[in-house]
């Protein structure tokens, strides 16, 4: 008989919502989805849900939802002991995605200028408390943070935690291309992409600024992203409807254990996004022959120390760029950075200054 396989699902947003009812529709082995969140209608209602799909599709999945409200203390440490994950997904978070959208008010503006590293102490908060529960636990399950991986899993890393990879981002746009070039062959295409790369798939394709993504198809490198990929468009919300889906794949061949290749941003805590292949159980790096680690991890690390934040060797985030010099005409005091090991504090110097720009319109 089949060993059911258990993924721990935290987050109860759209983005879980995605996460969970491609599970519910794709998987192939029996798996067991252990939903943790602090709503609890909106748990009960996604557990629902989602067994209705799984009863469409004909596929053994089945969800449980637990209580869980991460901001209180101990609720990490709990949910990773109790439920006893061989995979666990963090998709929880105090700073939606929505923010990207947003121009209302005068937190919206800052993100919108310095970009979105103004919100990665918030989007840190959680997965950082997950991965830290993981370690005093010693859990072996690989941790997949959806939350900005591409700057977050830098600083999960920083705190001696471990982390796979994350979600979305660079995935976003490999299937896109992918599809846009009829590629069904993963293993054909391979994207190296930051998440700031992404904005410009949201214009118009005859005004798009900016460095583009680089994008190889049988290891022949695109000289012309922009032209090749013109009928890509990207909507200007959160592109959930790909991103959460991107990592349902690689989420099932960890918990099945089978082979995947693909493209996920943050693997091992590395800055931006790379296409990887997953092979009993490990994940690495699969660059085109003419791209070197060093060369694919620097073309990365360029985006945030010209805007954004930065995690140095000694433990220190640093803010960088025209993102440094908004957050400093509102708080000098944080805009000089901060050491990783007091994320806790900086969150909560972040977050009321969250709160007062929010009321300002």
């Amino acid at each position: 008989m089949t060993r059911e396989a258990t993924i721990l699902l935290s987050g109860t947003g759209a983005f879980a919502a995605r996460i969970l009812f491609d599970i519910a529709a794709t998987a192939t082995a029996p798996i067991r989805v252990v939903l943790a969140g602090r709503n609890r209608e909106r748990l009960q209602w996604l557990k629902v849900a989602a067994g209705g799909r799984a009863a469409i599709f004909g596929t053994p999945v089945t969800v449980v939802a637990r209580e869980t409200d991460l901001l209180a203390e101990g609720a990490a440490l709990a949910m990773i002991e109790e439920s006893m994950p061989d995979v666990v997904v963090q998709a929880a978070s105090v700073q939606t995605s929505s923010v990207i959208a947003g121009s209302g008010d005068a937190w919206s503006r800052l993100v919108a200028e310095g970009g979105l590293s103004a919100t990665a102490v918030s989007q840190a908060l959680l997965s950082a408390r997950v991965a830290a529960a993981m370690s005093q636990l010693e859990s072996r399950a690989p941790l997949i943070n959806c939350s900005f991986p591409d700057v977050v899993n830098g600083l999960i890393k920083a705190l001696g935690h471990q982390v796979a990879c994350g979600m979305g981002n660079v995935a976003i746009l490999s299937n896109a291309f992918a599809a846009d070039r009829n590629i069904m062959d993963r293993s054909r295409i391979k994207v190296l992409a930051h998440y700031q790369n992404l904005g410009a798939w949201r214009r118009p394709a005859e005004a798009r600024p900016g460095p583009t993504p680089r994008v190889w198809i049988d290891n022949e490198e695109v000289a012309d992203v922009f032209g090749t990929f013109r009928g890509v468009k990207l909507t200007p919300e959160p592109v959930i409807d790909i991103s959460g889906a991107s990592g349902v794949p690689l989420i099932l061949a960890l918990a099945e254990g089978h082979p995947w290749i693909g493209h996920v941003p943050g693997p091992d805590g590395l800055p931006g996004g790379y296409p990887v292949r997953l092979a009993g159980g490990i994940m690495s790096l699969d660059l085109p022959p003419s791209l070197s680690r060093e060369e694919a991890v620097a073309w990365n690390a360029r985006y945030e120390e010209g805007n954004g934040l930065v995690v140095g060797s000694d433990g220190w985030a640093r803010y960088t760029g025209v993102l440094r010099e908004r957050l400093a005409q509102h708080s000098p005091a944080l805009a000089e950075g901060f050491a990783v090991s007091d994320l806790e504090e900086v969150y909560r110097s972040m977050h009321e200054l969250r709160t007062k720009l929010q009321q300002q319109g």
